[in-house]
């Protein structure tokens, strides 16, 4: 699968891939207009007293460490939320996250919204409801201890400092000692005062372990949460610039789902993958009546004009060395535009010079006395019922030179019987010693079996298929039918090909509308988007030495009318 494969679905649906990424961009648009700003702030605490200490311990960090997760853990949960809710007032608490500074003794929590202020005052208060769920902030008997203890200490340094002074005046008067009894009491009374000054200071570091002041298990603000001014969100330029692409990315996967799902034949490469044929025509569909009806017999030129020739040709190249004297055309399901496509065929058949006889063999909706503005009371099914019926009582002529129609006749209740008959076969015979070509208009191959059976009577086959409506199925059944009675199927014609937009190969309209058009009615010198690459414009005089350009190796595509 070449590249272009993948880029034909999204140039197939351009119109639904920017009408979603337009109605992503505005709804985005709308939606971010309507956001509040979005504020946040932060503050940070300090788990123990470890940064105050000169030579903290590798347990002490440790553990310090280990009391901050937990205070972590403890802050997320609903009697934190409820006691800051409670005491500001609040039904409900902004969106906030309080972490661990990695590697650290700092707890970090941040609170994000639409108010700054809320924002500052949840923040701060979620900081004083951790620390009151440590010892030092757990109510008023901590906090009458906490005093208790604080006045044992301070009288603990008095009793500590009068001791340190009492022991440098010991010391100082053993100067002046010089009885070894003195010497000896003196420093007794120093080696107790000593003892008694370890046991204080021993006393004192046990009261000061139970104070906020050398404990572990406490908690300090050491950044506020601060008002904040400027807002962080929301980011409406990424939000618009995210819808954009969830949107294109959702219209292109439902363009490749369409196409994955559309199972009709749009192309010559659908023919040649599904049906092993080759395509020998495309009819544009210009969307104009005139384009539906026998646009060969109009003045001027138009693509559709330009097409049946182009089908002319390339039934010539495919019948070298077999020329087509008979040609059947069907098609798979009905109103895929095989009547009205024998009916310009036939036109420009007999533009050429030839004698061309269109036969309308679909016994069940005949169409080419209506195209033709002909009547109908006799024709095909009279031939059939006479012995030795005449095709020139029976054939009507028509404006054309050289075009000559038989209608359908009355409608009888056996056409495949008719169809298959051995008169069918002698008239078909009768027909050809008189005329070149004689085109048929049979019923569709998959609906009735009068396709079937009337391909055993003629030499060549030709499928109209309607390009994005005839489904793929329904042509291979239409072939496999053709193929089981061992009929000359020489090709397909699609029918009604877009020129532009959803059509796969418009370009070689514009490039054959642009230089590839010729003047000449009789078709000699078209080469159309099946003829050369170079553009060719002949004058009327140099027409008659024009010989049919050669066919392309890839065909485009067109439509035309049933």
């Amino acid at each position: 699968m070449e590249l272009k494969e993948y880029i034909l679905p999204l140039r197939k649906w351009w119109w639904l891939i920017i009408a979603s990424t337009l109605v992503a961009t505005t709804a985005s648009f709308l939606a971010t207009r309507q956001q509040a700003p979005i504020y946040r702030t932060h503050n940070t605490l300090l788990v123990g007293r470890a940064i105050d200490n000169p030579n903290p311990s590798g347990n002490e960090l440790w553990l310090t460490q280990q009391l901050a997760n937990t205070y972590t853990d403890i802050a997320q949960r609903a009697p934190i939320r409820a006691a800051t809710m409670e005491r500001l007032g609040l039904t409900w608490l902004p969106g906030y996250i309080v972490r661990v500074v990695p590697n650290t003794q700092l707890i970090e929590v941040t609170v994000t919204d639409t108010s700054p202020l809320r924002a500052q005052a949840v923040a701060n208060e979620l900081a004083n409801q951790m620390i009151l769920q440590t010892p030092a902030g757990s109510g008023q008997e901590s906090a009458q201890r906490q005093a208790f203890i604080n006045r044992q200490l301070a009288d603990l340094e008095v009793d500590i400092q009068a001791t340190k002074d009492e022991i440098a005046i010991k010391q100082g008067e053993l100067a002046d000692m010089f009885s070894a009894r003195q010497i000896a009491d003196n420093q007794t009374q120093i080696g107790g005062l000593e003892n008694k000054l370890s046991s204080l200071q021993s006393n004192y570091a046990a009261l000061l372990a139970n104070t906020d002041k050398g404990a572990v298990n406490t908690i300090r603000v050491i950044e506020s949460a601060a008002l904040p001014s400027t807002p962080v969100g929301p980011d409406k330029l990424m939000t618009i610039l995210l819808a954009v692409v969830i949107g294109f990315i959702l219209a292109a996967g439902a363009a490749y789902l369409l196409e994955y799902l559309d199972d009709t034949l749009k192309n010559p490469d659908d023919i040649h993958k599904e049906l092993d044929l080759t395509t020998l025509g495309a009819v544009p569909d210009l969307g104009d009546v005139a384009s539906r009806h026998l646009v060969t017999t109009q003045d001027g030129q138009s693509p559709s004009k330009e097409a049946y020739r182009i089908l002319r040709t390339n039934l010539q190249f495919a019948a070298v060395g077999r020329p087509i004297k008979e040609l059947m055309i069907t098609s798979p399901s009905p109103s895929e535009g095989k009547s009205i496509t024998v009916a310009n065929l036939g036109v420009v058949l007999a533009q050429t010079g030839k004698a061309v006889a269109v036969v309308d063999a679909d016994l069940h909706r005949p169409r080419q006395h209506r195209v033709f503005q002909l009547p109908n009371n006799v024709g095909l099914t009279t031939a059939l019922l006479d012995d030795h019926p005449d095709p020139t009582q029976l054939l009507q002529p028509t404006a054309v030179p050289g075009l000559s129609v038989l209608t359908s006749g009355p409608l009888p209740p056996n056409p495949a019987e008719l169809l298959g008959s051995v008169r069918m076969r002698a008239f078909l015979e009768r027909l050809g010693e008189r005329y070149d070509v004689v085109v048929l208009d049979c019923p569709p191959a998959t609906v009735l079996s009068d396709a079937a059976i009337l391909s055993t009577q003629i030499d060549s086959v030709l499928l109209v298929v309607e390009s994005g409506r005839t489904r793929r199925d329904i042509a291979k059944r239409a072939t496999e039918a053709l193929n089981q009675v061992n009929a000359r199927v020489v090709g397909v014609l699609l029918n009604r090909m877009p020129t532009r937009g959803s059509g796969y190969y418009y370009y070689y309209y514009y490039h054959y509308k642009d230089g590839y058009y010729s003047s000449d009615d009789e078709g000699r010198g078209s080469g159309g988007f099946f003829g050369g690459r170079k553009k060719r414009r002949r004058s009327k005089k140099n027409q008659k030495s024009a010989a049919p350009a050669s066919v392309a190796s890839q065909p485009a595509k067109s439509s035309a009318d049933s």
